[in-house]
């Protein structure tokens, strides 16, 4: 009773679930690690059930006790994944509500490449401190043990722990991100009030026709076991389609084709960029590329999210990762529901299979063109800001520029060639790059992009610039504050930044990346 007097006066406290199971919606909570002092923490157990366990704490009589607290607007609730604990604790019908303190999100603002954001990880970065892992108490594969079945004699220390560091971070890093430009602006009005939506999403789910994808599994396999017998006929014998070896032996010194790469160890390559390419020359890879497409298809998504459908809702539940992506995008696992293809015709019926439950409907919504009217801002070109303003299609207006006709007569060749060279120049596409999209010689490519930044001078004034304040700064913000340090700044980039002279570039860069470390 002591320690909960203590909670309801604090104005903040650290928590951490301890649980049967890292899925969200299964999982059963076993414990609760509780600090509100550096230095000091309870654990709370409600359910170790090994044999022998001693007597508990009633689940329900805790959570009950602390469903007030987790619940009231007042009080500062500091987590490590703090989405984990309240999907969790909403199974409990336990709404927890901010302000949240995060240390995987502040650790992920502060430098998203500089390390991975997990606690231990963390800890040692941080703390210099080395945590007690998962699997030192657990054991690993197979045997493993779930939170459940480990004694509290070593639950306890573990538990404790996690919410102690967890506290310490807390209070080291969030200094670290208020001295950082408007990195406090980024974590405490972008990821943070992210958490609870993101939970919401995850927890309702995405209803899911078993029955159409069982359908199209078929199908996948017909076609599947067609393009094996094509490849079969191609190679003059039978062979593993799956067996890099196999197939390097087919292509390379059967068939002759020409090696266009190799891997580190000196083979033939036989990677994805590599069977693309040789596919616009040969059959063999052609249809080894299908087949390949194919069976990710099958195994990914048609086969796996059936199995992936939860018992109690009848739903798939993905995960979405906040501080996975170094752009500051979300990630998707357990399944990836952000890349089921749409430019084929079995992508787009794997997609016919999300369907809406009745009365609903769903609806597909897209920015039109971000990145270039995000260019058209930042660069204030005027040319691009005038083709929006006027509500002109950019594509178009971009392929009438520089193919030098006019709006009306732009083939449909001309504008997709227009939008590869929009969006391919704005992320620092090369002519050789070009030139290989669009599968014409670099020297047209150079052509094209010559003309491009004659047309548009806003936007390669801008690319000179930023390129130069980052060969002079070793970072680069973005609008809403998104902070980016210079981690690999080479002398080559430096000198294309047409600033100072790459050596002076390249030392001020790492000199912004020592401030940026020390300060860390």
């Amino acid at each position: 009773m002591r320690g909960l007097e203590r909670l309801s006066k604090a104005e903040r406290f650290c928590f951490d679930l301890e649980t049967t199971s890292l899925n969200y919606m299964d999982a059963e909570i076993v414990g609760i690690g509780v600090s509100l002092e550096a230095g000091e923490a309870a654990y709370i157990p409600v359910a170790h059930d090994y044999l022998d366990a001693p007597q508990q704490l009633d689940r329900k009589a805790v959570l009950a006790a602390l469903k007030p607290l987790l619940e009231d607007p007042a009080k500062t609730k500091i987590g490590q994944n703090l989405k984990y604990d309240i999907s969790v604790l909403a199974n409990y019908d336990i709404s927890v509500v901010g302000p949240f303190a995060d240390t995987m999100l502040a650790s992920y603002v502060l430098n998203s490449t500089a390390t991975r954001h997990d606690m231990d990880s963390l800890a040692l970065k941080y703390l210099g401190e080395k945590t007690i892992s998962f699997e030192e108490i657990a054991g690993k594969g197979a045997k493993q043990l779930t939170f459940n079945q480990i004694a509290l004699e070593q639950a306890a220390p573990y538990a404790c722990e996690d919410v102690d560091i967890t506290l310490r971070l807390q209070d080291t890093l969030r200094p670290q991100v208020e001295r950082e430009g408007r990195l406090a602006e980024v974590l405490d009005h972008l990821e943070l009030p992210l958490i609870s939506v993101l939970s919401r999403i995850e927890r309702n789910g995405v209803a899911v026709d078993a029955e159409r994808l069982y359908e199209q599994s078929q199908q996948l396999d017909q076609r599947i076991r067609e393009l094996e017998s094509e490849a079969f006929e191609l190679a003059g014998r039978e062979f593993n389609l799956g067996s890099p070896k196999q197939l390097g032996q087919i292509l390379f010194e059967e068939q002759k084709i020409p090696v266009i790469k190799k891997t580190p160890k000196g083979a033939p390559s036989t990677a994805e960029a590599v069977l693309e390419e040789l596919a616009l020359d040969y059959p063999l890879p052609k249809v080894i590329m299908q087949h390949r497409g194919l069976a990710k298809l099958k195994s990914t998504y048609t086969d796996k999210l059936p199995r992936l459908l939860n018992k109690t809702t009848g739903r798939v539940h993905t995960s979405y990762h906040q501080a996975v992506t170094a752009t500051g995008r979300l990630s998707s696992s357990d399944p990836n529901l952000q890349n089921i293809p749409i430019r084929t015709e079995e992508g787009r019926k794997i997609r016919q299979a999300f369907v809406a439950r009745p009365g609903y409907r769903i609806v597909a919504a897209d920015y039109s063109q971000i990145e270039l009217r995000i260019m058209a801002h930042l660069s204030e070109d005027k040319g691009l800001l005038e083709a929006f303003a006027e509500g002109r299609d950019i594509h178009t207006a971009t392929a009438a520029e520089v193919f030098g006709t006019s709006l009306e007569k732009v083939s449909g060749d001309q504008r997709r060639s227009a939008k590869a060279i929009n969006f391919g120049l704005i992320y620092g596409m090369s002519a050789w790059g070009l030139a290989r999209q669009l599968r014409i010689d670099r020297n047209q490519a150079q052509t094209y992009i010559d003309r491009y930044f004659d047309r548009y001078p806003g936007v390669a004034r801008y690319m000179d610039r930023i390129r130069t304040q980052a060969a002079e700064d070793g970072f680069v913000e973005t609008v809403m504050g998104r902070l980016y340090t210079c981690q690999r700044f080479t002398r080559k980039t430096a000198t294309a930044a047409k600033g100072p002279s790459a050596r002076q570039s390249t030392r001020r860069c790492r000199a912004r990346r020592r401030i940026l470390s020390n300060r860390r």
